[in-house]
């Protein structure tokens, strides 16, 4: 039959639900430290043995002494020799129980012992409760909200044991409440004077990791891996997810039929809204699909700096940088990526700049390399002959035009050449015979050419007027000839036209440039003098 004490042990273990083993090993230490303390035994070192399957008395009190070479204490010290007469395997410095004494408790050494026995109780119970959660940290657990103490610090019950959710773990946007069930994220686990304390987070990105892993089964057993996680807590996350079976869509195994396993975790973290999108071993296809729901266009990645820049449609701008940017950073994070975004007219501007130093380059090389030939100079003094050639045939042939005009009016050739002003020969400008940069005109040579460029054009002009212009007629128009034929016969228009047309001279009208206004002749006395043709009757 189970003694009374045996019984009680069994129960204690119970309750504390702790080991058998370990409760006997805290309650024989207990009791030899109670019996260190007692009169009969101080001094002594104490041993004490609980066997619970024992047939008799189940505790067993012994004193031992410390096997060493020479004695200099025989209350705690023994020699080899002696020792190894009462164990056979003894060695020096273990420790042999030489006697045997009767368990004879005093009233303060038995409260010694229901003291120690409790604190070492509380030190095996809380070694077990840092183990624990030791092993749980990076884990989920429920708690329920115990007490929130001053400075908005929760405590949360989590059975045997606290946790603390500081204010820097919480969601901002949430509110809580005593009795309020919680799934919160094991962040650290620290052993201090008063037990361990366990540090848990609300606002940890691991927490939607951990929460997927039990909605999604796919997400448990590693048939979809999630590869990064970017989260403003309470607000907005995004996951980015793959496939290691082939067949196996990722993002519809962590949405569910009709989004019910994502909507069991958007309601687990009260309304944070969630995006599933699809990781991919090209960083441009990972960084496009990390900006949805918004379309891109284009994406351009610098791998040593660390920066992309992606573009998107117009209308879809304020769409890809979201709400106070906050797409824009959740994808910058998820990429790991210094992101850029660029609508359609800001990237074809940026294009623009890029191919305008690319143009202007080769040209630049070909001018460069056109100065530096040694042929340009000679071309350069070949191109000014031939503009003064042709400039001196210009001015020649203007000059008899002139002269040949004044001729015909009845005038000298030195008169009009010396009312005509002499156009000194010029150079042209030799950047139209060869292009070389820095070749200008001088201010004489521009005020040459400017005089020859009009005269050429009073000359156009003047050619012009000439075939626009009719013939004029003299005074006989005005005079009705008579009929060349009898009564009745028939005239033809032609015949009559004839009769009508007399000698008529060319008349010139002069307009242009200064050059042409000098050159015009003047009316002469005769045609000054001339009679006026008379007033048109009414039968003419």
């Amino acid at each position: 039959m189970k003694s009374d004490f045996l019984i009680a042990l069994t129960q204690l273990a119970a309750e504390r639900h702790l080991p058998r083993e370990q409760v006997l090993q805290a309650i024989e230490a207990a009791l030899a430290s109670a019996l260190k303390k007692d009169s009969p035994t101080m001094g002594q070192n104490i041993s004490v043995k609980l066997d619970p399957n024992s047939v008799g008395e189940p505790i067993s009190v012994f004193a031992t002494k410390t096997v060493v070479e020479t004695v200099e204490d025989s209350e705690t010290e023994i020699e080899l020799v002696e020792a190894r007469n009462i164990r056979e395997d003894a060695a020096l410095g273990d420790e042999v129980p030489v006697e045997t004494l009767e368990l004879e408790f005093s009233r303060i050494a038995a409260q010694t012992a229901k003291q120690v026995v409790l604190q070492r109780l509380r030190e095996v119970e809380r070694d077990l409760v840092y183990q624990e959660f030791q092993e749980r940290t990076g884990d989920v657990i429920s708690g329920v909200v115990g007490q929130i103490e001053a400075g908005r610090v929760v405590i949360l019950e989590l059975g045997r044991a606290q946790a603390a959710l500081f204010p820097e773990e919480q969601v901002p946007t949430e509110r809580y409440r005593k009795g309020q069930r919680l799934k919160v994220y094991v962040d650290d686990v620290r052993k201090t004077s008063k037990g361990p304390e366990i540090l848990v987070s609300r606002s940890h990105k691991n927490l939607l990791k951990r929460l997927f892993e039990i909605e999604v089964p796919e997400v448990f057993n590693g048939i979809v891996e999630i590869k990064s996680i970017a989260r403003e807590p309470g607000s907005r996350s995004k996951v980015a997810v793959t496939s290691r079976q082939d067949g196996i869509d990722p993002v519809g195994s962590c949405i569910g039929m009709r989004g019910n396993r994502i909507q069991s975790i958007v309601n687990e973290l009260q309304g944070e809204k969630i995006d599933v999108v699809r990781w991919d071993s090209n960083p441009k296809v990972f960084l496009a699909n990390a900006l949805s729901p918004s379309e891109v266009v284009h994406v351009e990645i610098r791998e040593e700096t660390g920066n992309a820049l992606a573009v998107v449609p117009e209308r879809q701008l304020s769409l890809a940088i979201g709400r106070e940017g906050q797409n824009a950073r959740l994808a910058a994070k998820l990429t790991n990526f210094r992101l850029d975004i660029k609508s359609m007219s800001e990237w074809e501007l940026i294009r623009s700049q890029r191919q305008a130093p690319e143009e202007r380059k080769p040209a630049a090389e070909e001018a460069a390399v056109a100065v530096e030939e040694p042929e340009v100079e000679a071309a350069v003094l070949e191109a000014e002959a031939v503009v003064a050639e042709a400039q001196a045939q210009a001015v020649e042939a203007a000059v008899t035009e002139v002269g040949s005009e004044a001729a015909a009016e009845g005038e000298t050739v030195e008169a009009v050449e010396a009312e005509a002003p002499v156009a000194e020969a010029a150079p042209v400008d030799a950047e139209e015979a060869v292009e070389v940069p820095g070749n200008k005109l001088t201010p004489e040579e521009e005020l040459a050419l400017l005089a020859m460029e009009e005269a050429e054009a009073g000359a156009e002009l003047e050619e012009d007027e000439e075939e626009e212009e009719g013939d004029d007629f003299d005074d006989s128009v005005f005079t009705v000839p008579a009929p060349a034929a009898g009564p009745g016969q028939i005239r033809f228009a032609e015949d009559i036209m004839e009769d009508f047309r007399g000698p008529g001279r060319r008349g010139r009208r002069r307009r242009g440039g200064a050059s042409a206004a000098r050159t015009r002749r003047r009316p002469s006395a005769k045609s000054r003098s001339g009679p006026r043709p008379p007033a048109a009757g009414p039968g003419a």
